[in-house]
């Protein structure tokens, strides 16, 4: 950040000094496209008294602009600079008072700031501008239109204003106005901003909140808007066929349900990109674009929590950079990535942005001591042929040794440089100078340790030119091979993903992935996970013990953060879900397996030592559908699958939910030979069931073999009393329902029990089964 001239530069400079040195509230300042014009507007002492002052840049001699009033004269709502078509290059001023009066002034070198005309913008007497913007050669403007009686309905007064648009014609005859063009009307209060093909209509602040829930964009050239809550995702777009139809009410008709169910909007700030899209920036200091279609776009969070409700936030694009400054800190962020390019705490206590024409690679800062200039392009060396890439070899290494340093001191890439301890990055970066764009032998100036090493690395060099050939490709596809060179493209990310270390910005960016192109992403997961069924049905995977312990990895709740990232593994369950569902319960068999034979039973350090697999996949899936007959069956597929106790006893109580009273008999002989425990339990949930209803009784067969030896009749008994329906009627001995049990029902069980050697007899067997015993009778002694 330097100072390139103090405010000399302006004609008037000590006038400007002076007033931009008091400090009064509000005042705001404005620029002309080229920067050579210079408007402030400012409120002063006395309080009533407003001015706008107008500075020229390099101190031409000629009249300058100054405009002062004071109450009861209206408002300034707008000052605007348009483009003059009587001479090339130079500019003219619209101002826009609130009661509609527009002064154009035209600046003329030599001569300065002169009065071309004073019009009417509004054609009614009563009507008041709020907010005024310029669209090409025409002006839209909001104005309030109020009701002619004194005690209206309240709910009508509501939508009293109206947006309007009119040509502003300059020719050789003076300055003229077009018709006006109803553009919206019996509308809340909106504030217009104003891209090179489209208006953005935001709520003013003091709207009211059904109206403040949504954004309109006006298309001109088409008569066409665009209806979009950008938090909710909501985007509707309605042709406006005639002036009748350009009702505020029959605009929303349709649309209005769905549009209550919303949220507010959170608008701090608001102000158009160079791109011609709304840059919005929320009360918590979220930073977002809403494009011309109405789709949002996060890019960046500004520091320090919510915002104050008087504290400003200045926002211009410079390019593809997004200057902000909030609290005397400067923000450069890089709109398409979101990355943080540079931040700067400002000695100045305030300043604002100027254009600078042409300079989009730096940025013009006016202050109360000068101008300033920040340049956030560095100078490229023709002799490195990928310097960007070298930069984040030197990014990446300090992130690497930051986490294992015991130091507190931030580590930067210039004392990575030049502190001459790190050899790796240095060489690394030797290497790819030499070895990118060289296909035969490396230059004559790398070292020979460097040259062994790049033979080493060649292969690794190769993949990564091969990626970048590819993403090239993609770029300059057709549309009808774009889809091929993606799903190249996603296999060779993953599986590059898959072999290096799972941080949190490759999770994040697996994510991305696995969301942009899912059905590569899915082609891409069986691939580096060898999956296939083989001739049993079976599913297969010959991955890697390294390829597995990414894969289960489950991160730290604070390492996944509030933005919505999901684990590799729950990526993967939903891939499953989405394209093979029947293969998901045998996959999640297949990590339970790999996790069985790697790690202890409920180890702390292995994927199950905080939530089991099979727990995770459901919740995938809780996440992924709604609750129907589909979903309870897959959740009973993962349940058995896991051959949990709990998890079994849970499947088989669906399983009574649902009344698959085949399916419960089937689970229950199945799983009761994992254990005697798990046996008990499952024959206790079974005997009840069969205590309160006759659904079992078909299976009783294949039912009282499942009891445990250590069930005696008594508890048997106490079970059956316990589960055993209530009756609101005196209970007779010959019910009329049949659904009554029977002594007979449970007869063949308490048989089977009574009839079982006890513990006791199992002890004494032996010596009750021997041929000796009793004892023989001794012989007699006659």
């Amino acid at each position: 950040l330097r100072q390139i001239s103090d405010l000399s530069d302006f004609s008037r400079g000590h006038w400007l000094r002076e007033l931009l040195c008091r400090g009064e509230e509000p005042r705001r300042v404005q620029s002309s496209p080229d920067g050579q014009h210079l408007l402030l507007l400012q409120k002063s002492q006395p309080p009533t008294l407003s001015r706008v002052v107008a500075f020229q840049r390099h101190s031409i001699a000629g009249a300058d602009l100054e405009r002062s009033w004071q109450p009861p004269q209206p408002a300034l709502v707008g000052l605007l600079f348009l483009q003059s078509p009587l001479l090339p290059g130079s500019w003219v001023l619209a101002g826009v008072w609130e009661h509609g009066r527009t002064e154009v002034w035209q600046f003329v070198v030599a001569v300065g700031w002169q009065l071309l005309q004073t019009l009417e913008l509004c054609q009614g007497a009563r009507a008041r501008v709020v907010s005024v913007c310029s669209q090409g050669a025409s002006l839209v403007w909001c104005e309030e239109r109020p009701p002619l009686g004194a005690h209206s309905d309240m709910s009508k007064c509501a939508f009293r204003f109206c947006v309007c648009a009119r040509a502003l014609e300059l020719g050789q005859q003076g300055v003229r106005l077009g018709t006006v063009r109803i553009v919206l009307h019996n509308s809340p209060e909106y504030q217009v901003l104003a891209s090179p093909q489209h208006v953005f209509l935001v709520p003013a602040a003091a709207g009211f909140a059904t109206t403040s829930k949504f954004l309109l964009i006006w298309h001109p050239d088409k008569a066409e808007f665009t209806i979009t809550a950008p938090s909710a995702g909501f985007v509707h777009s309605k042709v406006l066929h005639s002036s009748s139809e350009s009702d505020f009410r029959k605009l929303l008709l349709g649309s209005v349900g769905l549009l209550s169910c919303f949220a507010p909007l959170d608008i701090h700030t608001s102000s158009v990109s160079s791109s011609g899209g709304l840059l919005l920036v929320s009360t918590k200091g979220s930073v977002s674009i809403v494009e011309p279609d109405g789709t949002q776009r996060h890019i960046f969070d500004l520091e320090g929590g919510p915002l104050a409700q008087g504290s400003a936030v200045q926002l211009k694009t410079f390019g593809s950079i997004l200057a902000c400054v909030l609290a005397g800190v400067l923000y450069l962020v890089d709109q398409n990535s979101g990355r943080l390019v540079e931040k700067e705490v400002l000695s100045m206590k305030e300043v604002h942005f100027l254009e600078s024409q042409g300079e989009e690679d730096s940025i013009q800062l006016l202050s109360q001591t000068g101008i300033y200039s920040f340049s956030f392009s560095k100078p490229e060396d023709s002799s490195r042929p990928e310097p960007c890439l070298v930069e984040m070899v030197f990014e990446e290494a300090c992130r690497y040794y930051q986490r294992r340093s015991l130091s507190s001191s931030k580590l930067t890439v210039e004392k990575l440089k030049k502190g001459g301890t790190f050899q790796a990055p240095v060489v690394l970066a030797a290497i790819l100078q030499h070895s990118l764009h060289q296909k035969q032998k490396p230059a004559p100036g790398l070292q020979d340790t460097y040259a062994k090493l790049l033979s080493t690395m060649s292969l690794e060099l190769q993949s990564y030119m091969s990626l970048e050939l590819l993403k090239s490709c993609v770029v300059c596809a057709p549309e009808s091979e774009v889809e091929s060179y993606c799903q190249e493209l996603v296999e060779q990310e993953v599986s590059r993903i898959l072999q290096s270390d799972m941080d949190k910005d490759n999770l994040a960016y697996l994510n991305s992935v696995f969301a942009s192109f899912p059905k590569a992403a899915w082609k891409a997961t069986r691939s580096c996970l060898q999956l296939q069924q083989n001739g049993d049905g079976l599913l297969v995977a010959r991955a890697t013990p390294e390829v597995w312990k990414k894969v289960l990895c489950q991160p730290q709740l604070e390492e996944v953060g509030q933005n919505g990232m999901a684990p590799l593994f729950e990526l993967i369950c939903a891939s499953f879900l989405r394209f093979k569902p029947k293969w998901l319960p045998s996959f999640v068999e297949l990590t339970q397996q790999y996790v069985s034979s790697s790690w202890s039973y409920s180890s702390k350090e292995g994927p199950e030592g905080r939530v089991p697999l099979y727990k995770r996949a459901l919740g995938v899936l809780a996440r992924k559908n709604k609750h129907g007959e589909a979903d309870e069956e897959m959740e009973l597929e993962l349940l058995l699958c896991s051959k949990r106790p709990k998890a079994v006893l849970q499947a088989l109580q669906l399983l009574i939910r649902m009344k698959q009273w085949q399916r419960v008999v089937e689970v229950a002989e199945k799983f009761s030979k994992l254990s005697p425990l798990l046996n008990k339990e499952i024959f206790i949930t079974l005997l009840a069931e069969f205590a309160q209803h006759r659904e079992l009784d078909p299976y009783l067969d294949r039912l009282w073999p499942l009891c445990p030896a250590e069930l005696s009749a008594s508890d048997i008994l106490t079970v059956i009393l316990q589960h055993l329906p209530h009756s609101q009627e005196d209970p007779v001995p010959f019910s009329s329902e049949g659904n009554q049990l029977t002594v007979g029902l449970l007869k063949p069980l308490l048989q089977r029990v009574v009839q079982r050697p006890s513990v006791q007899d199992e002890m004494y067997s032996d010596a009750l089964q021997s041929t000796t015993f009793p004892p023989p009778t001794p012989p007699r002694e006659h």
